[in-house]
């Protein structure tokens, strides 16, 4: 089954799983669409993948390879190559730190979504994120610091706030990317995430003078 241990994999598990449904149910047939949901998606096995459908293992690993074939094809039309991806979340990186809303709807598909797990609020459409995003600069300022992070090949950042004399940890945004813009924006405010990224709580003014992105170190990539 998937792990549901990892916060950064949960992202990634999520934006598999939209995936392998809209190729599933726009490409394969029907005994490839049960083999891979059930594989992929639900973590059987073989052996119960095949019980479940009737069928051999060796039937289900057939249809499995033709489904993950399928997949693949669309993954590579969807999604841009990582340093096109990174240039994606850089141009957003820029204009939040400008906190130029029109600037990051800009940057959004037009079914884009905004998630905040565990929270059940959803944001859809550059509309309703930009005036979330209005909400926010109005409510935690508009002086930031970001640290570029990474995980499981999604780019995103840790976003701190100015609160007296320091900035304090507010956020980790990951963000799904296509050919189109962002398509999903994931974002953070758990502890436990902060840990598994290995952030800071806080940052020195003098360290971070000029409103940039800058590199997580330890946390960029490590995922």
């Amino acid at each position: 089954m998937l792990d549901a241990g990892d916060p950064a994999a949960a992202v990634v598990n999520r934006s598999s799983l939209r995936l392998a449904f809209a190729a599933a149910l726009q490409l394969l047939s029907a005994r490839q669409r049960g083999a891979l949901i059930l594989r992929d998606v639900l973590g059987f096995s073989a052996a119960e993948a095949a019980e479940i459908l009737g069928t051999t293992v060796a039937s289900v690993n057939s249809a499995l390879h033709r489904a993950r074939t399928g997949v693949r094809g669309v993954h590579t039309d969807a999604e841009p190559m990582a340093a096109e991806q990174r240039a994606w979340v850089d141009r957003y990186m820029k204009a939040f730190l400008q906190a130029d809303v029109e600037g990051l709807k800009r940057l959004l598909t037009e079914d884009v979504i905004m998630e905040m797990p565990p929270m059940l609020n959803w944001f859809t459409g550059p509309g309703n994120y930009g005036l979330f995003m209005e909400w926010v600069f109005r409510a935690a300022g508009t002086d930031w610091r970001l640290l570029a992070v990474a995980a499981n090949g999604q780019h995103g950042f840790a976003a701190y706030r100015r609160v007296g004399d320091a900035y304090e940890l507010h956020t980790l945004q990951l963000f799904t990317v296509t050919a189109e813009g962002i398509s999903r924006t994931s974002v953070f405010q758990d502890s436990e995430v902060f840990a598994s990224f290995g952030l800071v709580a806080r940052l020195d003014p003098e360290e971070f003078p000029s409103a940039e992105a800058h590199s997580s170190g330890p946390a960029a990539g490590m995922y």
